[in-house]
């Protein structure tokens, strides 16, 4: 299977830190991957340099069939290439209805040309309708966003990344905050959505981990400690002492 995203050696220093260090990291076309590791591991800012936000000192990210240096590319142009971001806390705009933040998101993925004459037209509802059913909020669609349970704020914001179909989803920690039917919830969601697109979830619960049932990355001190599933990198006597010892 080829690679989608392909980050070789690259390197990041903030003052003197070392955040990430040689990391080489890649992921295909349809992928479930988590990666986990202590604070300070380097997992944000491996998100970051994914997304634009940081520049490494060194080495390579590229994308796609093409290999496309990402490194060249700003934060809306990678964003436009097909790689969505799901920060922790959601960001929904609480005064519109479910709905309406999906359509805003379907309308944000259009060049600004475009936007100026655009107008829903029943394919744009259609759309709507298909992205709250895919995330579970297909009965909530008139609902405002504010009503909504911190779960389902997190269903929404990944229904309006959806919209802009990425073909790479990096979600930061899903579960932190979630009923136990909200992660079970979450758990078949992202197994669905990997399905069809490479989805990296960067993960502290080791519960939710394990039931994601993928590969796993292991970051310490800014580079891969360790890689394969759960129960190979959790048996690893380093990721032990640096993870699970403390």
């Amino acid at each position: 299977m080829s690679q989608l995203l392909e980050v070789s050696g690259i390197s990041v220093t903030f003052d003197g830190f070392r955040a990430i260090n040689n990391l080489s990291f890649s992921i295909a076309e349809a992928e479930l991957r988590a990666v986990i590791g202590p604070n300070g591991a380097g997992k944000t800012t491996f998100m970051d340099i994914v997304t634009g936000k940081t520049r490494p000192n060194e080495g390579r990210v590229l994308w796609g069939e093409r290999s496309v240096n990402l490194l060249r590319m700003n934060e809306a142009q990678i964003a436009r290439a097909g790689i969505g971001r799901k920060f922790q806390r959601p960001t929904v705009f609480e005064d519109q209805s479910v709905a309406e933040n999906l359509m805003m998101a379907l309308k944000a993925n259009r060049s600004p040309w475009k936007v100026l004459f655009w107008r829903a037209a029943a394919l744009d509802h259609a759309r709507v309708e298909a992205l709250a059913t895919e995330v579970g909020l297909g009965d909530q669609l008139e609902r405002k966003s504010g009503e909504l349970s911190h779960g389902q704020k997190q269903w929404l914001e990944i229904g309006m990344l959806l919209a802009q179909e990425p073909r790479l989803l990096l979600v930061d920690e899903p579960a932190a905050g979630m009923t136990l039917a909200e992660r079970e919830q979450t758990t078949a969601l992202l197994v669905e959505l990997a399905k069809t697109r490479a989805v990296v979830v960067v993960e502290h619960d080791m519960e939710f981990v394990r039931r994601l049932n993928c590969k796993v990355t292991v970051l310490h001190e800014g580079s891969v400690l360790a890689e394969g599933s759960l129960d190979h990198v959790t048996a690893n006597p380093q990721v032990i002492e640096v993870y699970l010892g403390r």
